[in-house]
């Protein structure tokens, strides 16, 4: 009995050892990677109207895991699998695409969609942690003070609609709702985002109709593209997809917090645009504030 107990504790420790050290990499890396998609889309928008970019985008993506999948023959889930598999890509891939690119179209600025956004942790920990320390929802609110303040000159642009304010609703409904039963899958990444993503592009398709389709095909908009499809929707959601299946759920998807921030600071490297004061604060208080959250969690990096 002694001896079943002693490896149960060695396998549990070894379990902690992999998933404090597949963090310690994956964390900074997706933060970085995912920071990197909004100058790349900035760039990409230049030249393409919102939906013609995502699905192309996805078409592209879904065309590389295709080819992916069907080199090691896994290109699906098992049968009784799909339909969950498929609903979970719809809502947290193109349900929360979708309805971003209509909240932009609607009038919603990015800095008020990222703060809508932002209440994501929020939600995830009322819908999924019975309980909670009231340090543990402050740090998440710091962080979101903080976040606004990192978009402060965005918020004061904002000229709010209700079409838009409702899309920012329902891209903010379809990510936390997507994670959360993305959380529930137990089949790897790999597995399960090439039927994610033809979801997600039958989901772009049906909107085609009612939007704007034009691109210019020249290499100032295949480049961020090829960034976008490639670095951002396979290898960054890879990154994220394998966070949310070893670690807390509230604590990984916190981490988009700290997105505007590196935004920001790769807004300034590459392209010269200096942060302002207010935006260095808030990265300050977005760091204090998760900070507090990871400390609030017994084992943060355990589901």
């Amino acid at each position: 009995m002694t001896t079943d107990k002693d490896c149960a504790a060695q396998f549990d420790a070894a379990t902690d050892t992999r998933t404090t050290n597949t963090s310690a990499w994956a964390t900074p890396l997706f933060v970085l990677l995912w920071s990197s998609g909004a100058i790349a889309a900035r760039l990409a928008l230049d030249h393409a109207t919102p939906f013609a970019l995502l699905t192309l985008r996805f078409a592209l993506v879904c065309a590389v895991l295709s080819a992916i999948g069907l080199a090691r023959h896994r290109l699906l889930p098992p049968r009784g699998e799909r339909l969950y598999v498929a609903l979970t890509g719809m809502l947290l891939i193109g349900g929360y695409s979708v309805f971003y690119f209509l909240a932009l179209d609607h009038g919603m600025t990015p800095g008020v969609l990222a703060t809508v956004l932002g209440a994501q942790p929020m939600l995830t920990l009322l819908l999924t942690e019975r309980r909670f320390s009231a340090a543990r929802m402050a740090g998440l609110a710091l962080a979101l003070a903080g976040l606004a303040m990192v978009v402060a000159d965005s918020l004061l642009l904002a000229r709010l609609s209700l079409a838009g304010v409702l899309c920012a609703l329902a891209s903010l409904a379809s990510m936390t709702v997507g994670a959360i039963l993305q959380k529930r899958i137990t089949r790897a990444p790999a597995e399960v985002l090439p039927l994610q993503y033809g979801a997600s592009l039958a989901a772009c398709l049906l909107c085609l109709p009612f939007q704007p389709f034009a691109f210019d095909a020249s290499l100032a908009f295949a480049a961020p593209l090829l960034w976008l499809a490639l670095v951002i929707s396979i290898g960054a959601t890879l990154l994220f997809y394998r966070l949310i299946r070893a670690g807390n759920l509230v604590n990984v998807t916190s981490l988009f917090y700290l997105v505007p921030a590196g935004t920001a600071v790769l807004d300034y490297l590459l392209l010269g645009n200096r942060m302002a004061p207010l935006a260095m604060a808030g990265m300050g208080a977005v760091l204090a504030g998760l900070g507090v959250v990871f400390r609030g969690g017994r084992n943060p990096m355990r589901g």
